[in-house]
């Protein structure tokens, strides 16, 4: 008998494949008359019952595939839609609570869920579940045809919420505090618009360092000296383009056989190249030769030295309309500082939740183990002169213990 409910079972799912619904209905009906405990066979018979609209027997024969099979979240979320159907909206909701207490990651019930609380619940729910929704799906060119257009729906209503909801938090901040950093990015947070940016080290991470996107550069006596030989240091770069061109390499070089991450469209690419003085704590005296003014504007700098890390002085040229994505750094032991020297217009820079303009002979340093991201939307070139210096909050004790603990890190 068990083969004969096999072969039943098997022909039943061809038929479907092909349309023929009529005809795997009467065999999935053959398979429960004889092996009335079959689950596949009532979960399919619930399907079929529902497709006519017989909501009152589909539910009976999901009901007992759920008590068959207790564990599949696809038969609850059919059972759910039967329950919609009918009207039965709270057991709706507690069919959808069931399938995702079997799978709490089952994203086809939470965004059944979702729509749920859209339609019966608060926007405020309703855009945060959209939000899961979105945070565990697979990525958009993964997401299955019959399911796009509500995940869209709930993107697209999650984020006009959250820009309500954000309004109504700013004007609850008031004038006086709506323009002070640090509250501007907590209410973007409450409002679903962006998330917390920590520090997040590839490297060496010291606790307890505030994560700071951009520090004060008027604290740092050397800035106003560097920033004075801009034009010395971009006649340099200039003469650099020409003499030295090939001397500038792609910055990111991965290795076959490496994961590339969000680097595939800059991995061995000249949009993103790169002059160095320093690399990785290396000097690059060919280069140094050609750019004596630079280096020696650079030695008055607080420059982090971190062994097989720092210092790092390099010349970084981002070709037009090129990306740099989002990405975290080596250490919060340093910061990375930039002098702006060709700077066209639609060149922005963002650090965690902060964003600035580059502006010509204007350093500025920030925190690169905070997520950070930097744009040229404009037609032409632009470069950078980036270099490392120490986090200003390590006392001189503390820069030796990280130098130890590097220097250990990499001999283990």
């Amino acid at each position: 008998m068990a083969i004969e409910v096999e072969i039943w079972a098997n022909e039943a799912e061809r038929a479907a494949g092909a349309g023929n619904w009529a005809q795997a209905e009467a065999l999935w009906r053959k398979v429960v008359e004889k092996s009335p405990n079959h689950p596949k066979a009532h979960h399919r018979l619930g399907i079929h019952a529902y497709q006519r609209r017989a909501l009152k027997e589909a539910a009976g024969h999901l009901e007992r595939a759920i008590a068959l099979s207790p564990f599949d979240p696809f038969i609850r979320l059919m059972l759910a839609n039967v329950e919609r159907d009918s009207g039965n909206i709270r057991g709706e909701l507690e069919v959808l609570d069931g399938a995702l207490a079997v799978d709490a990651y089952f994203y086809p019930a939470l965004l059944a869920k979702a729509i749920w609380q859209e339609q019966h619940s608060t926007p405020s729910a309703a855009a945060e579940t959209y939000r899961n929704v979105i945070k565990i799906a697979p990525p958009e060119n993964q997401w299955p045809r019959e399911l796009r257009d509500q995940m869209i729906h709930g993107r697209n209503f999650a984020q006009k919420v959250s820009g309500a909801t954000h309004a109504k938090l700013l004007a609850a901040l008031g004038s006086d505090w709506q323009n002070k950093p640090k509250w501007r990015e907590a209410v973007s947070i409450m409002a679903g618009l962006t998330k917390p940016y920590p520090s997040i080290c590839n490297q060496l991470y010291v606790p307890r360092l505030p994560a700071t996107t951009f520090y004060d550069i008027s604290t740092f006596e050397w800035v106003k000296e560097m920033e004075a030989q801009t034009e010395a240091i971009l006649e340099e770069l200039q003469g650099a383009l020409i003499s030295r061109k090939d001397g500038f390499t792609p910055y990111i070089q991965y290795l076959p056989g490496q994961p590339v991450n969000q680097w595939a469209e800059l991995n061995h690419s000249d949009r993103w190249s790169t002059l160095p003085l320093w690399l990785g704590g290396k000097k690059y005296d060919e280069n140094i030769a050609v750019c004596p003014k630079t280096f020696e504007a650079l030695s008055n700098a607080d420059l982090a030295d971190i062994d097989g890390l720092c210092p790092n002085a390099i010349f970084s040229a981002l070709a037009p309309h090129t990306e740099i994505p989002p990405h975290n750094g080596e250490t919060n032991a340093r910061l990375v500082a930039h002098l702006p020297l060709i700077v066209p217009d639609n060149c922005v820079f963002k650090c965690g939740f902060d964003e600035r303009p580059w502006i010509k002979g204007e350093i500025f340093a920030f925190d690169d183990s905070i997520e950070h991201a930097a744009y040229n939307n404009s037609d032409e070139l632009r470069v950078v002169l980036l270099f490392d210096i120490w986090n200003p909050l390590l006392s001189m004790e503390e820069r030796e213990i990280v130098r130890i603990l590097a220097r250990t890190m990499r001999e283990c």
